[in-house]
């Protein structure tokens, strides 16, 4: 595919900060073994994009952690490949962006020296399984200046901030582009994805720079649906965004439905770091119902409903519901969880009892003990 990646890995952090705190958007765990940004370079590394550049701020340190050189997923390579791209890339860039448009203007010596024609831009707040082929020929087909993908949701599964709403023609032509609109029902979000030629990214963005202007949607996109051909392209497979630490506990919890994780991974492998651990242990006494165990963990406990991460062990007399457990938590005896979200590293002592609820999870911060 001649196609050059950009994922943008901090765009979305102020809508879970709770997670964000030591980490970037990319970065969160999901789904038990995998980190967000996984979803994204799996899709493009399976629809044969071989060099990628990841757009960074802060927190990266986790990330740089688990991506790496990109060797899993077929990105440590000589020429191409994964490449991050840290803030400051520009002799110019003396301080932090905070716009999509900024921060592409921080990478625009990256961008012109590459040799591909078409660029597939991507956020990675968001969790699917897509061919990017078929949205780049559905690109050249209808001759189009930008592609922008969208997604069909009823508005009251949206949350976050900086949501564009489209509205599209019979023909598929945006017409419309609105930034967090107060509408209900159903309507077309856009996904943060969008294949457009390189030398035309480059001339938009150094033209809204040189104009003063900051936001790439509402100043180089939105203000040109006349002069230039915007479409979307509608996607209707799996896709969702983790846009609030609610919707992070849903859309986890979703996957313990077998059709739920067969339309996201049963499309095409998902890739993720390799972890040589040891298999699950489950005790005498260990009742497992209804979830989603990763290996390296010990289970002693009762397991209901949830989703467990690498390394986490749930000891004897526990009872564990609904629950969300990160890497290395460690449940004491007769400890008992409802619908509890730890990051990583938590410890639960013996017999405490901590309890949320579908509506409003309970969070405790990565490293603390209670």
């Amino acid at each position: 595919m001649n196609a050059l990646g950009i994922i943008f890995s901090n765009i979305h952090d102020n809508n879970v900060p709770e997670l964000t705190m030591n980490r970037t958007i990319g970065a969160i765990p999901f789904a038990g073994r995998y980190r967000l940004i996984d979803f994204t370079l799996s899709s493009m590394v399976n629809s044969g994009i071989t060099h990628v550049g990841c757009v960074t701020k802060r927190n990266y340190r986790s990330l740089i952690d688990h991506v790496g050189s990109g060797k899993e997923w077929d990105l440590a390579r000589k020429n191409g490949g994964f490449v991050l791209l840290p803030p400051f890339g520009e002799k110019d860039s003396d301080t932090l962006y905070s716009t999509r448009l900024e921060a592409l203007k921080t990478v625009l010596g990256f961008i012109n020296r590459c040799t591909e024609t078409y660029i597939v831009m991507s956020d990675t707040n968001s969790v699917y399984n897509i061919d990017f082929n078929k949205m780049l020929k559905y690109h050249i087909d209808s001759q189009a200046a930008v592609t922008l993908l969208y997604a069909q949701k009823d508005m009251k599964d949206v949350s976050g901030t900086n949501n564009v709403i489209l509205k599209v023609d019979a023909n598929g032509v945006v017409k419309e582009l609105s930034v967090d609109p107060k509408v209900s029902g159903k309507v077309n979000i856009y996904g943060n994805i969008c294949i457009l030629r390189k030398d035309l990214l480059v001339s938009l963005v150094s033209d809204a720079i040189a104009h003063g202007k900051r936001h790439f949607i509402k100043d180089t996109i939105a203000k040109n649906l006349n002069a230039m051909k915007v479409v979307g392209y509608k996607h209707t497979g799996y896709f969702e965004e983790i846009s609030s630490l609610q919707r992070f506990y849903n859309v986890n919890l979703a996957l313990l439905d077998k059709k739920t994780r067969d339309s996201l991974f049963g499309v095409a492998e998902v890739y993720t770091k390799i972890k040589d651990s040891a298999p699950t242990e489950y005790g005498v006494n260990a009742v497992v119902n209804n979830s989603l165990i990763s290996d390296g963990c010990i289970i002693e406990g009762e397991v209901y409903n949830s989703i467990i991460f690498r390394g986490v062990k749930v000891s004897r007399g526990a009872v564990v519901k609904n629950c969300i457990l990160m890497k290395n938590t460690s449940v004491g005896d007769y400890a008992n969880l409802t619908s509890v979200i730890t990051d990583k590293n938590v410890v639960i002592r013996d017999r405490k009892v901590l309890a949320g609820c579908d509506e409003l999870p309970f969070y405790l911060k990565k490293d603390l003990t209670v």
